[in-house]
């Protein structure tokens, strides 16, 4: 007669769960390595299976997948650059300060699934997408997954910290195996921005300031080479005394009794979000005090921007809206 078993041997306990899941996750792991991994061999279902090798921002080689099909991008900057390059991720992180994927690529990474915030990625959930190649670089907190990452799928560090925008997205390309569409792509955006310049007449040359706006106080951001900086430089701009030079992180907060650190001729002015989220935090600038001493407040020339796109660390889908944007303003 079988021994009946007790309650509590019929219930797993918590690590018990716990061991399960994550022998699970390794085993998703170790398929995806197997199948994101395998050389020049042929596919079981007679295709190719062929590789290519890159080298990352530091240095590695890495054998990556010469025709990618789903590609994991974690970071604010890969998913702008394969989004200009007509790949859709199956994975990707949330915007920075935002839930979903950055405002202004929602439209086009519908269908792609968040795995990873700017502070970290879920493992689980990037191992679960099976992916056969993933993104970073150091604009993330991920950087410090790289080797749980690469248990996952081959894994590109495409960038460096502070990198020269054109340099990171012709490296994202170069890991998809699309880099003459990103040099035909740059051709394109170069082009324009001369055109711009031309344009600039009386506004040749002005100062330009950029702040990001949060908690009732500014931040300077776009110092650098990044897509704001290195486009408002292109076009012949020049930057306040505090945003020149490579900058020493993402965003520098300026207190209330700093605020004419941040005039300029013109402020571009944004919130980590929607151009209507920044609409509402100009009304709510406009009422601090010494906001209203601005040179460019006095004189009509705060341009409430799209902050999602200027106050990211974006790509080329981004610096082409600040090209839009400053054209708009300065050259209509």
């Amino acid at each position: 007669m079988p021994i009946p078993r007790s309650p509590r041997a019929s219930r797993p306990s918590r690590a018990s769960r716990r061991a399960f899941l994550a022998s699970a996750a390794a085993a998703v792991a170790g398929a995806v390595v197997l199948t994101g991994c395998g050389g020049d061999d042929k596919a079981q279902d007679g295709g190719s299976s062929a590789t290519r090798q890159v080298t990352d921002a530091d240095g590695h080689k890495v054998k990556v997948p010469a025709d990618p099909k789903k590609v994991v991008a974690l970071s604010e900057p890969t998913l702008d650059a394969s989004l200009a390059l007509g790949v859709l991720p199956v994975g990707t992180t949330a915007g920075r300060g935002q839930k979903g994927v950055s405002t202004y690529l929602a439209d086009k990474a519908k269908g792609t699934q968040v795995v990873a915030t700017v502070a970290e990625a879920d493992l689980e959930k990037v191992a679960a997408l099976q992916p056969d190649l993933i993104l970073v670089d150091e604009t993330t907190a991920a950087k410090s997954q790289l080797a749980k990452l690469k248990a996952i799928a081959p894994t590109v560090l495409t960038a460096k910290l502070n990198e020269d925008w054109k340099k990171s997205f012709t490296a994202t390309a170069d890991a998809l195996n699309k880099k003459p569409e990103a040099t035909k792509w740059l051709a394109g955006f170069d082009s324009d921005v001369a055109a711009a310049k031309k344009r600039l007449g009386a506004n040749a040359g002005t100062e330009a300031s950029v702040v990001r706006w949060q908690n009732g106080a500014p931040s300077t951001v776009g110092v650098g080479k990044n897509h704001v900086g290195s486009t408002l430089s292109q076009l012949g701009l020049t930057r306040p005394a505090n945003q020149r030079g490579t900058g020493v992180g993402h965003s520098v907060p300026v207190s209330p009794e700093k605020l004419s650190t941040i005039d300029g001729d013109w402020l571009f002015f944004g919130v980590l979000g929607t151009k209507a989220d920044g609409e509402t935090a100009y009304a709510e600038a406009r009422k601090v005090a010494n906001f209203g001493r601005l040179k460019a407040e006095k004189e009509g020339h705060v341009v409430v921007v799209q902050g999602s796109a200027w106050n990211s660390a974006g790509g080329p889908l981004a610096a082409r809206i600040v090209l839009d944007d400053v054209t708009k303003a300065l050259a209509p």
